[in-house]
């Protein structure tokens, strides 16, 4: 299977990279092929143009980025989204790579009044990192909010199936190496889980 890895975080040295790497070199460890869109290190900007907002029928063109991301995106079987909470919320530049490269005509359309989703037949895994417990976010119903809007809207939207939702509550500076160490181990557990075989 093909597998992208979209990840975003300003440090290159974060525990969230840390994690985005661990997940690859065990999807490749399991003979998969994955390519990872480090969102901060090729510079991706977040903004969507008037241009980008046109319908498919019309006569304009894609910017060359969206063009390129979505060709990764066409191209694979399974896709993973790995960031940090801020707010309740993923990064700007997270939120801005769904805003341009999960467009109309490209990742759902309507049919009559109805959202069709266009990219059917992909799995996601989605990976968060936040200073607070998950325990907070659920009792304050944050977390809720999170797996309506950034899960289950964005998703059911494209017609993609998520098949995990990983968090990692806890993660402030100074982390241990064993806390870190025992993170990552989940975070492989991950991809075996739902990915053991090249063909899962």
């Amino acid at each position: 299977m093909k597998h992208l890895i979209i990840a975003a975080h300003p440090s290159e040295a974060s525990f969230t990279m840390s994690v985005a790497r661990s997940y690859a070199a065990e999807l490749e460890k399991l003979g998969h092929v994955t390519h990872t869109c480090d969102l901060y290190r090729i510079d991706f900007n977040p903004v969507l143009e008037a241009r980008e907002l046109a319908r498919p029928e019309a006569d304009h063109s894609l910017p060359a980025d969206i063009r390129r991301e979505q060709v990764h995106v066409r191209s694979a079987d399974a896709l993973a989204f790995v960031y940090p909470l801020w707010w309740a919320s993923m990064p700007a530049i997270m939120k801005g790579y769904i805003d341009r490269v999960f467009s109309y005509g490209f990742a759902y359309d309507f049919q009559g009044n109805t959202m069709r989703g266009l990219l059917a037949g992909k799995k996601a895994v989605v990976i968060t990192v936040s200073g607070a417990q998950l325990q907070a976010l659920v009792k304050s119903g944050e977390w809720d909010a999170i797996e309506t809007l950034a899960d289950a809207h964005i998703f059911r939207t494209c017609g993609i199936e998520l098949v995990e939702h990983l968090h990692f509550g806890e993660v402030v500076p100074g982390l241990s190496s064993a806390v870190v160490d025992r993170h990552l181990a989940r975070v492989r557990a991950c991809a075996q889980r739902h990915f053991s075989s090249a063909r899962a």
